[in-house]
């Protein structure tokens, strides 16, 4: 009786032991997992914030095709929600250029750049002189000051695929005294 209890006890020891060596080699694996995930997540999100910090830097050198050239095809830029969205990189384009003519000395300063997954926020200061006419409204020569947050949304390929921002125009359009054109 004394060896069946003996030999019971080494079963149930070897047993608990195997099960516990098996618990820590799938709990190494998951960790591994999670790490893995987490490299990927934040390599992704430092890829994102270097592809729009290099559009920014593009921006400041009033460059727009090399500001949009991570920018995909079917891009939208949503603004702040408040008029309808520029949809396409082409239409994007062409309004951005327009605004770079209109805003000749348009500037970004002290820009923080914070990347999360797919996500990418640029927080920073903007101000520009209104020294040309712009969608019809003529050049007042007024300059605007604003802080402002713009946000992309990147896909896989590292292409932005959509454009938020938190100001609204109307901020500026103030500031420089834009009035819409009377028809």
């Amino acid at each position: 009786m004394k060896k069946v209890f003996l030999l019971l006890a080494v079963t149930t020891v070897m047993l608990t032991a195997c099960e516990n060596n098996a618990k820590k080699t799938e709990g190494t694996e998951g960790t591994e997992g999670a790490k893995s995930d987490s490299a990927m997540t934040e390599n992704k999100a430092e890829r994102n914030k270097k592809i729009i910090m290099a559009s920014f830097d593009a921006m400041a050198s009033h460059n727009v095709n090399d500001m949009l050239k991570d920018c995909a095809s079917d891009c939208v830029d949503y603004g702040d929600g408040s008029m309808p969205p520029v949809k396409g990189k082409d239409s994007i384009t062409k309004s951005i250029n327009q605004w770079m003519n209109a805003f000749p000395d348009n500037k970004g300063s002290d820009l923080k750049f914070v990347a999360d997954g797919d996500w990418v926020m640029v927080w920073g200061e903007w101000s520009g002189t209104f020294k040309n006419d712009f969608m019809g409204m003529k050049a007042t020569n007024k300059s605007y000051k604003m802080k402002d947050v713009d946000i992309f949304k990147m896909n896989d390929a590292g292409q932005v695929v959509e454009h938020h921002n938190v100001q609204s125009p109307n901020t500026m359009m103030m500031q420089v005294g834009m009035m819409p054109s009377k028809k």
